[in-house]
């Protein structure tokens, strides 16, 4: 009954210390002291111990009553102190309100809006294709052999989903440039019921997935990819568009360089670097050498151009992929030497943009 005793004493002061009004400390007063209390209830059965035992829980269970009683008396004057001062208090009505604070859109979603506007410019239409994708569009259309690297457990993330007979296993786009191929089988089977040419000038942001983690990668970011498919689409189309965009985003005082690389959807292909915006292009533990690389681009190749149904005879285009993350830090202003800041809960870097 010892243990008991100091159990309820504990569960009255904590539910006191808990309680919110007068009302509540009432009704806390007759659950532990009221006729059917817990408290009384208890004393009742001390008639049932060993004489030789009664003095000493008796003694303990006044002295929980008293503990009991006492906590809410002092409660009790609490809630009437407050609500005197409540009365007393004068409110003029005439007082400005308090203004609430007012949050603002995340730092990548205002770069997606600053990109999506700056391609809309020169006439990118943006569109949206999935984040669940089948292997054929994240990989087979794309010209990616079947022991290709990218299609390893170690750098794509499978769905646990059966897999379908002609379109493969089921992914979380590792790119954008799904997109590229959903895109230009829409377009050419419109072009096949209208006899109208292709014509695409698609700009596609969306979410994409690889297991990666470090200062410049997460396990998620965005990419935007950009797709040019018409008739006399050249590499210097690609190089101006690049150009307008870096100039536009980045301003006059930042450089970038073109450097020839492989893809396996594009030929000829390059990647895109821009001169870093944390140390000026010196060299830090983001960029390693002055430079950050923010993504591939290259013109389609022409088996990607026949898998959606579009004769590379008569069509050529381009595509470009950069990461938003990426390009976001590289912006002039804008210090940020890891990408994951752009994920964390950390008010005090969310609140400067």
């Amino acid at each position: 009954m010892e243990e008991e005793l100091i159990g309820i004493k504990n569960a009255a002061i904590s539910f006191i210390f808990e309680a919110d009004s007068a009302e509540e400390l009432e009704e806390i007063k007759l659950q532990f002291l009221g006729r059917s209390g817990k408290l009384t209830l208890t004393m009742k059965e001390m008639g049932k111990l060993p004489k030789e035992k009664r003095p000493q829980i008796g003694v303990l269970a006044n002295e929980v009553k008293t503990t009991i009683e006492e906590a809410l008396a002092n409660a009790s004057t609490r809630f009437s102190a407050h609500k005197k001062a409540v009365i007393q208090k004068k409110i003029d009505v005439t007082n400005p309100g308090i203004k609430p604070s007012l949050g603002h859109l995340h730092l990548i979603t205002q770069a997606i809006a600053e990109i999506t506007t700056i391609f809309e410019h020169i006439g990118f239409k943006r569109v949206r294709y999935p984040e669940i994708e089948w292997d054929h569009y994240a990989f087979t259309a794309l010209n990616f052999p079947e022991n290709h690297p990218a299609r390893d457990d170690w750098e794509t993330f499978f769905i646990d989903q059966k897999a379908d007979a002609k379109k493969g296993q089921v992914v979380l786009t590792p790119h954008t440039s799904s997109g590229q191929i959903r895109e230009m089988e829409r377009m050419a089977e419109l072009s096949k019921k209208s006899g109208e040419p292709v014509n695409i000038r698609m700009l596609n942001i969306a979410k994409t997935y690889r297991r990666q983690s470090d200062v410049s990668h997460t396990a998620m970011f965005h990419q935007f990819e950009t797709l040019v498919v018409g008739k006399d689409i050249s590499i210097a189309d690609l190089k101006g568009v690049l150009d307008y965009f870096v100039k536009s985003y980045f301003g006059e005082n930042r450089k970038s360089r073109i450097r020839p690389y492989h893809f396996q959807f594009t030929e000829p292909s390059f990647e895109t670097d821009v001169s870093c915006g944390v140390c000026d292009g010196k060299g830090c533990k983001l960029c390693k050498e002055g430079w950050l690389e923010l993504g591939g681009a290259g013109m389609v190749h022409p088996n990607v151009l026949r898998n959606c149904g579009l004769d590379p005879k008569v069509y050529t285009g381009f595509a470009s992929g950069w990461g938003v993350e990426r390009v976001l830090m590289m912006k002039e202003g804008i210090t940020i030497d890891d990408l994951r800041l752009l994920y964390s809960n950390k008010v005090e870097f969310l609140e400067q943009f």
